[in-house]
């Protein structure tokens, strides 16, 4: 009894040296393996949340800057002498200078800067659209007779139509301007009158609202402030008329060159329309180049970082990311475009 235990000792000492080292090479094995695929797994994780904050990023952006633009113009009446038609403007209050329902400024790559385009979209928001009143009489210092005061308010920026000249001011009294009950239906205190002749139009326009839209720092600014992350580009094109009483367009061209980076008044008022395309980027950056410059800017079907299909006629917007940023083709992007018809100005199409 006593030899069978001696016999049988040695097996149970537990596990030899070789033993613990194969255990802990298939152990470490599989932690490999599973770091492997959760690497994998997060990376592809990544991307895929990257895109959707993309795709949700641009496509908020466009929202936000067309429901401005379906805006530009409203209040400025169409009617004969109307403010569209203004050859000139002189403005008496701060911060407004145009009353151009939209203007673009057509971006110019340099140094760490992508050649992005800027948005201006200009309109107001009174409740009476802008009516217009006419003036029966000369001003007596800044008092001014009317032949209804109904449209307007306290603090309205005021314009004063007389010919192709508009004047621009505010208004500043009577203190129950604007009410139902008020004690004159025909009078408005403006804070300058120099402006303002017997027999021209004024309209009140509510508060004049001047929003601009850019891109800095990989985002969507609007006056500067920053509204969304992950938009890097935004262009933007002129849809033109062959004539200002056309609501046809006809081409779509850049705002620059001689006639388009300064339209006159002829030229602005051939602006139908605004084409608009907004690139929005997944943060994720790639170990390898995922993404190329648009193929053509002329030709059907282009491939690679493109606004839209261009024709010879009337080439898409070229995007340019480099000056930016040199790893830029390491992104994935996703463009964002859409035709903003201005309205305002199409239903103005009679008085031009």
């Amino acid at each position: 009894m006593k030899s069978l235990r001696l016999i049988m000792a040695p097996r149970q000492t537990g596990f030899t040296l070789v033993e613990l080292m194969v255990g802990m090479a298939i152990g470490l094995f599989l932690v490999l393996v599973i770091t492997q695929v959760m690497s994998v797994f997060e990376s592809r994780n990544r991307a895929t949340m990257g895109n959707a904050d993309a795709q949700t990023n641009g496509g908020i952006a466009l929202y936000t800057i067309g429901r401005d633009l379906q805006m530009a113009g409203f209040s400025l009446m169409p009617e004969s002498n109307s403010a569209i038609e203004c050859a000139t403007v002189t403005s008496n209050v701060p911060g407004i200078t145009d009353i151009s329902p939209v203007s673009i400024v057509n971006g110019v790559a340099g140094a760490g800067v992508s050649a992005s385009d800027t948005v201006a979209v200009r309109y107001g928001n009174t409740m009476k659209g802008g009516t217009f009143t006419q003036i029966t009489a000369s001003p007596a210092g800044n008092n001014v007779t009317v032949s209804n005061n109904m449209g307007c308010s306290l603090n309205n920026v005021t314009l004063v139509v007389d010919g192709a000249s508009c004047f621009l001011t505010t208004t500043t009294g009577p203190a129950d301007l604007g009410k139902y009950d008020a004690a004159s239906t025909t009078a408005i205190t403006v804070g300058n009158a120099a402006g303002v002749a017997s027999g021209a139009n004024l309209a009140c326009l509510g508060i004049w609202n001047q929003i601009t839209y850019s891109v800095a720092n990989g985002n969507l600014t609007r006056n500067g402030v920053p509204i969304l992350s992950g938009v890097v580009n935004l262009q933007a094109q002129y849809g033109i008329s062959a004539t200002a009483n056309s609501n046809q367009i006809t081409s779509w061209v850049d705002a620059s060159g001689a006639t388009w980076a300064a339209p006159d008044i002829a030229n602005r008022n051939r602006i139908k329309a605004l084409r608009l395309a907004v690139i929005a980027r997944n943060d994720k950056i790639d170990l390898a180049n995922v993404s190329s410059a648009c193929s053509s800017l002329t030709s059907a079907a282009p491939t690679g970082l493109c606004a839209w299909e261009g024709s010879v006629g009337s080439p898409a917007p070229a995007i340019d990311l480099s000056p930016g940023d040199a790893d830029w083709r390491r992104y994935r992007y996703r463009t964002f475009e859409t035709i903003i018809p201005l309205r305002n100005v199409v239903w103005s199409k009679e008085t031009l």
